[in-house]
């Protein structure tokens, strides 16, 4: 009796120690990730005044993702994993402006002349999204055994996307 009720112990100690771990990692680096996101959301709205309304609306994403990342919780690491992943993806693969503003920072640096600033910014996001992609893929796999976490995960990243799809549809401009 003595040695499985060490055996639990042992167990619910792992349990914390791993929760706490994935606590470090929600309280330090989600929030990190999704703050260098919005800088570049707030830059790039300070040059295309357009798209205010929109990284507006965008930036509550992060805003979710942290605080339900603070609580600990697979609905906001779906929400943080899905939107970077979504958003990293369009950008590198779709429209190719996270090279291209990588390049022109680049020629920021070598000639100091700054062109194209929103899209030097997607760079800058991109490298937001980047961290928060590990951030909240570390967190929830280093979360406690609950068996409805990936549910809870797969609901965040859906919800998350659908909210997404939702601002993009009514907010993003047309020229």
């Amino acid at each position: 009796m003595d040695a499985l009720k060490t055996r639990e112990e042992q167990t619910n100690l792992a349990e914390t120690v791993t929760r706490n771990e994935a606590s470090s990692l929600t309280r330090m680096w989600i929030p990190i990730g999704a703050a260098v996101f919005v800088i570049a959301l707030i830059g790039s709205a300070s040059v295309v005044p357009q798209l205010r309304p929109l990284h507006f609306f965008q930036a509550l994403i992060y805003i979710a993702v942290v605080t339900l990342a603070h609580r600990n919780s697979a609905w906001g690491f779906g929400a943080g994993l899905a939107i970077a992943l979504f958003w990293n993806s369009l950008q590198l693969f779709v429209t190719h402006n996270f090279q291209i503003g990588a390049r022109l920072f680049w020629s920021f640096l070598h000639t100091g002349q700054i062109r194209q600033f929103d899209t030097m910014m997607v760079t800058v996001g991109g490298i937001g999204h980047f961290i928060l992609i590990i951030a909240c893929m570390a967190a929830v796999l280093r979360q406690g055994s609950d068996n409805n976490k990936w549910w809870k995960f797969l609901g965040g990243a859906v919800a998350c996307l659908a909210y997404f799809a939702l601002i993009v549809s009514l907010l993003l401009p047309r020229h």
